[in-house]
């Protein structure tokens, strides 16, 4: 009696021991897939091709334009590019863990302290606001304590630049305090919480939560979710209803998002799903559902910006109906970007995601496609691609 025992609890052990194997092979098996899928190897390959074609490893920071032309390559000094190049080094590090992105990101830190007079500091507020979110994230990403240092340098000096003149708000840039815009105010709003919830002092909240009172009272329509890009730029008082951009919509959907992730205040979320939502009519083309070409230098990067807080606003609205509509917006600009608005030969793409680009590529407009790139492999990773 003792042995049948003893030989049935031996089988089901050896069975519980086998369905284990089977589970961590059917995970790893899944684990491998999601790291190795096609937006995965798509990302990496536009990644790839960003240091073979921008990186300037004498300057330590990547050029202007592919193929290098005289000084195009290095004039203007694009410090806002930068700041987004190095957002997008960080997407690649926390898709990979590789430490090649480490070591890029070090590089490019020490490049612009060099390019830039052994300072962080700009004179233009909003451009500051993507440097700090930039490194904030390299930070997290890293753990280099430098990056942090940056960030909070760059939050101190970009506090200054709130002032009273239109009822407040963040100026643009220090030589022209009395012009407000979204650029300068929702990314600060961004900032602001995302410290808040890394470092817990309650004065950044209340920071992110006055600018954000201010830009939503002053440059949002209520009624569509509609963000204008700004307020006495020609010093007449008038809101540039004419002047929207992509990226406009996109830093409001993340301050709405990351005061929601700050405080669990939905009212927070719904301004950013209502600005979402407004995105089909005001932005996408009825007949292809691509979002618009915003011309290249500066303009070809908003639309990188927009999907990247698509993203965000993705990974926090529960509501799955509201996410698979802007997963299916996201999915059909990357199809589109990777067989149309591509180089034939290589990952270099144009300011429009739907035409092949011009010979000579920008940083701005490759970076904006990077962006795309990395979002659908975050979603691909997440399971969240049909």
């Amino acid at each position: 009696m003792k042995k049948k025992l003893y030989t049935f609890l031996t089988g089901i052990v050896v069975l519980l021991l086998v369905a284990g194997i089977v589970v961590w092979q059917l995970a790893e098996r899944h684990e491998q897939s999601a790291s190795s899928g096609i937006w995965q190897e798509r990302a990496e390959e536009a990644q790839t091709e960003l240091v073979q074609s921008f990186w300037d490893e004498k300057r330590g920071l990547f050029n202007n334009a592919a193929p290098c032309i005289a000084q195009l390559c290095t004039d203007p000094f694009n410090y806002w590019w930068l700041a987004h190049s190095v957002d997008v080094l960080v997407d690649g590090h926390i898709r990979t863990g590789d430490e090649k992105y480490a070591e890029l990101l070090g590089k490019i830190y020490q490049g612009l302290l060099d390019r830039n007079a052994g300072v962080m500091i700009n004179d233009y507020y909003d451009d500051m606001e993507w440097m700090a979110l930039a490194w904030l994230r390299a930070y997290d990403a890293t753990n280099d304590d430098r990056y942090k240092q940056a960030a909070m340098e760059l939050w101190t000096e970009i506090k200054g630049g709130w002032n009273d003149a239109m009822g407040g708000g963040i100026a643009w840039r220090k030589e022209q305090q009395d012009y407000k815009n979204t650029p300068a105010n929702a990314p600060a709003v961004i900032l602001a919480a995302r410290l808040f919830q890394h470092f817990h002092d309650d004065e950044d909240l209340l920071w992110a939560q006055k600018i954000y009172e201010w830009q939503k009272k002053t440059l949002v329509d209520t009624e569509s979710g509609l963000v204008w890009d700004g307020i006495n730029r020609t010093g007449d008082g008038n809101i540039d209803k004419e002047w929207k951009f992509t990226y406009g919509q996109g830093v409001y959907i993340g301050a709405g998002v990351e005061l929601f992730r700050a405080t669990g205040d939905e009212v927070y979320l719904e301004d950013a799903r209502q600005t979402a939502a407004n995105l089909k009519d005001a932005f996408l083309s009825p007949a292809t559902g691509m979002l618009p070409s915003e011309g290249d230098g500066d303009g070809g990067l908003f639309k990188g910006i927009l999907v990247r807080y698509v993203g965000e606003l993705i990974a926090a609205d529960p509501e799955a109906s509201r996410q698979k509509e802007l997963i299916a917006m996201l999915e059909t600009n990357a199809d589109s970007l990777w067989q149309y608005g591509k180089a034939a030969d290589k990952a270099i793409f144009g300011n429009s995601w739907a035409e092949t680009p011009d010979v000579v590529g920008q940083l701005s407009t490759e970076l904006s496609g990077m962006m795309l790139l990395e979002q659908m492999a975050v979603l691909e990773r997440n399971g969240l691609l049909q």
